[in-house]
């Protein structure tokens, strides 16, 4: 537990009930996870009641992502100068908001590229916010598990889009169902300026000055670009392993699907596991660097897989689906750790914005080397990445 002595009685009884705050902002990011990433289970339903082409579902799909990638930094900023709860409520209550104005009356496909857009940057404030809040009330030996639950969050919220979307749309309409996540952010913030406390702070120095940036060595800016390596392998695995199951195995697109949601439960235990793990060991940046090696060899073997024998492609696939997602929690609270309170906002939105442009290019450009059938080199060339990554995560910084 975090010390508060000295603080405030509010500060006292926040830190008891510190599980509390944790099932917040896990609730926040999967409430925030079930817009971001439940919006494409819509695309059918949305190209028939908008009359759109496929190109411009695509286009309003991606818009919410575009929209975090370029506000996640500011919002970390935010927090780290006024406080988590309040960014938190802020910007996911103004995320609802929008949601419900998208999902009542009929708006041009432009203005809904707009509010989806403006959904996405609001949306990203509850990455940085409830990652400090987190680091906040735990102490060090609980962090990493604590974190790990709160990474559970993004396949939680697939999970409630997956579950709740599709029947919405197919009873109620495209703008009906946008009011599911459109709700649990409103509920959620209304949760979040109710009952979260925020952590104690530092005291400013005396002379008051700024704390130094910890960008000044190139500690954190390793870390930054090692979990950014690390995104590669994720979605090349979560991208293509449908795509492959079908095509090449030969699997019904419903038997894929029930296999990769087992993965994605397997997944979210595979992040407690490196968290509790990484508490144990006292290490962040260890398990990482051995995750990373793990995480090249796993995709080395869905390669031979793909090349040999069908039974080990698929034991290779869920191997990857666990591995190669088990390191994000601790890339981000070695982020945190490292920055210091005072800077932990703006490092984790710095340490997700550089995941999201992976996540983002690592589809089209696997792509190009899959072409019709070249399964077996594509995740050969994923294998590079965790492989630079090994040499990459600075392990020596936590000496």
């Amino acid at each position: 537990m975090v010390q508060v002595a000295g603080g405030s009685a509010e500060q006292v009884q926040a830190s008891s009930r510190r599980w509390l705050i944790l099932a917040l902002g896990l609730a926040a990011q999967t409430a925030s996870c079930s817009f971001l990433y439940g919006i494409p289970f819509l695309v059918p339903v949305m190209r028939d009641a908008e009359g759109l082409t496929l190109a411009q579902a695509g286009t309003v799909v991606a818009a919410p992502s575009i929209g975090l990638l370029f506000t996640l930094i500011v919002w970390g900023a935010a927090a780290d100068r006024y406080g988590e709860r309040l960014i938190m409520a802020l910007g996911l209550g103004a995320s609802g908001l929008l949601l419900v104005y998208a999902g009542v009356g009929t708006h041009p496909v432009g203005l809904l590229f707009g509010v989806f857009l403006a959904a996405g940057a609001c949306t990203a404030s509850v990455n940085a916010a409830s990652g400090r809040v987190v680091m906040g009330w735990f102490a060090k030996s609980e962090r990493g598990i604590a974190m790990g639950i709160r990474q559970t969050a993004q396949p939680l919220g697939v999970g409630v889009a997956a579950l709740g979307l599709p029947p919405l749309a197919a009873h109620f309409g495209f703008r009906a169902a946008v009011l599911l996540p459109a709700g649990l952010a409103i509920v959620v913030s209304l949760l979040v300026a109710w009952l979260v406390t925020d952590p104690p702070r530092p005291p400013r120095p005396a002379s008051g000055e700024k704390p130094p940036s910890p960008y000044r060595h190139a500690t954190l800016w390793r870390v930054h670009g090692a979990s950014a390596l690390l995104v590669v392998p994720q979605f090349a695995v979560s991208a293509f392993a449908p795509a492959y199951l079908v095509a090449v195995q030969h699997w019904s697109p419903l038997a894929a699907g029930w296999y990769l949601a087992v993965v994605q439960v397997l997944g979210a235990a595979g992040r407690l596991g490196s968290g509790w793990w990484s508490d144990r060991v006292g290490s962040r940046l260890r398990p990482m660097r051995q995750l990373a090696v793990l995480s090249c060899f796993v995709m080395l073997l869905v390669a031979l897989g793909d090349a040999t024998w069908p039974w080990l492609v698929l034991l290779a696939v869920a191997l990857a689906g666990v591995i190669t997602v088990a390191d994000n929690g601790l890339g981000f609270t070695a982020s945190a750790e490292l920055a210091g309170l005072a800077w932990s906002g703006r490092a984790m939105g710095t340490q997700n914005t550089g995941q999201n442009i992976a996540a983002s290019l690592t589809p089209p450009l696997l792509g190009l080397v899959i072409g019709d059938s070249r399964y077996a080199l594509a995740f050969c060339v994923a294998a590079i990445f965790p492989a630079l990554a090994v040499l990459v995560v600075p392990v020596h910084a936590e000496d």
